[in-house]
């Protein structure tokens, strides 16, 4: 099994172009009492069809689809790995990222100041992660264990040359010059990472 972590189709198409590499996220109804972390390092990007995600970003198409449905046949195409998250609690310095993602001003400041779950009002978690291509792409089908406002889910996945043959998104030179960015944002020290 492998780890999945879902997020709209059009931030999923964001990261697989390289036009976003950072994930910004408050959690899903269902994270539990803990609330939502990025618990994991390694895992696939699953596309999700929430109907109103093109109102929510400022770049980028996406057409309304319905939800996937038990029996639905889909495909995983790109893999991230953090290098870093992090929970930002200076409204600022998530301002200071708009270059960096597709999201709306209005949709971040309605997840920062949201307040439930085990999450507090004035955070937002966020995660640099390197997107790579996967080669091939994991054909699955949707069944009802993928369901639900959660954001980590357990995918089929033992074909260890699928990561091996995959390709990074962005070149070397590029993606070291947005992780110094990011991490200057953020106020990482990154000397030890």
């Amino acid at each position: 099994m492998s780890i999945a972590f879902k997020e709209w189709q059009v931030i999923c198409d964001a990261l697989a172009s390289g036009r976003q590499s950072i994930l910004l996220r408050k959690g899903g109804i269902h994270e539990g009492r803990e609330g939502f972390s990025f618990a994991h390092q390694s895992f696939h990007l699953f596309p999700t069809k929430f109907h109103a995600q093109a109102d929510q970003v400022r770049e980028g198409h996406y057409t309304p689809e319905k939800e996937w449905q038990v029996g639905d046949r889909f495909e995983i195409t790109h893999h991230a790995e953090a290098l870093f998250a992090v929970t930002l609690t200076d409204w600022a310095r998530v301002e200071a990222l708009q270059p960096y993602h597709i999201y709306t001003e209005q949709t971040l400041r309605e997840r920062f100041d949201w307040e439930g779950k085990g999450m507090a009002s004035g955070s937002i978690h966020l995660a640099l992660v390197r997107v790579s291509a996967l080669n091939p792409p994991l054909e699955l089908i949707y069944d009802n264990g993928l369901g639900g406002c959660r954001s980590w889910v357990e995918i089929p996945d033992d074909d260890l040359e699928r990561l091996e043959n995959a390709e990074n998104v962005l070149g070397q030179d590029r993606f070291s010059t947005l992780f110094e960015r990011i991490s200057g944002i953020v106020g990482l020290d990154v000397s030890h990472l």
